[in-house]
């Protein structure tokens, strides 16, 4: 009895563990920007890619940034170093592709998204690439006031209609 409590235990233990684990697959649909999906245990699982925050894809430099997050990884092998999960579900994570190339610094440093400082307020590396990709006006950067998806987000939910149904 004692040692299947004390195996059940240490199965829990290592169960959180084991749902944030860094795993390798193919990428088979890159959805927009910052989130695509890779072929892991034969299901694509959606990833989110962390600290970085792309436009949507009806926004301007949108269906850019899709593009270049589809040309670096698209059909590639590539490594989820993983970070946890949001409120959706999708896994949070940093993509490693073949050529050791992180997808998420990438983006940024091509200009196509934002650094979100919002659910990476520590990371200096996509702060300086973000700082150099603004100053070399790549990308987004070329605008001269690109909207931040947050703040474009916030704005379609304003003027979004509302539904009165309920009125008699």
């Amino acid at each position: 009895m004692i040692t299947r409590l004390l195996l059940t235990c240490f199965v829990l233990l290592l169960f959180p563990y084991s749902t944030f684990a860094d795993f390798s697959g193919p990428v088979v649909s890159v959805l927009d920007g910052d989130t695509l999906e890779v072929l892991h245990n034969q299901r694509p699982e959606r990833i989110r890619l962390s600290g970085i925050d792309c436009p949507e894809k009806r926004q301007a430099y949108g269906q850019k940034a899709k593009h270049a997050a589809s040309d670096l990884a698209f059909g590639k092998e590539v490594t989820i170093q993983t970070h946890g999960h949001d409120k959706y579900t999708r896994t949070i994570g940093d993509v490693i592709l073949p050529d050791g190339m992180n997808l998420n610094q990438e983006l940024v440093k091509q200009g196509w998204c934002w650094w979100y400082r919002k659910y990476a307020p520590g990371d200096t590396v996509l702060e300086g690439l973000e700082r150099e990709a603004r100053e070399g006006r790549k990308g987004l950067w070329a605008d001269l006031q690109p909207v931040p998806p947050w703040e474009w987000r916030k704005m379609k939910s304003v003027n979004k209609p509302r539904s009165y149904n309920n009125l008699n």
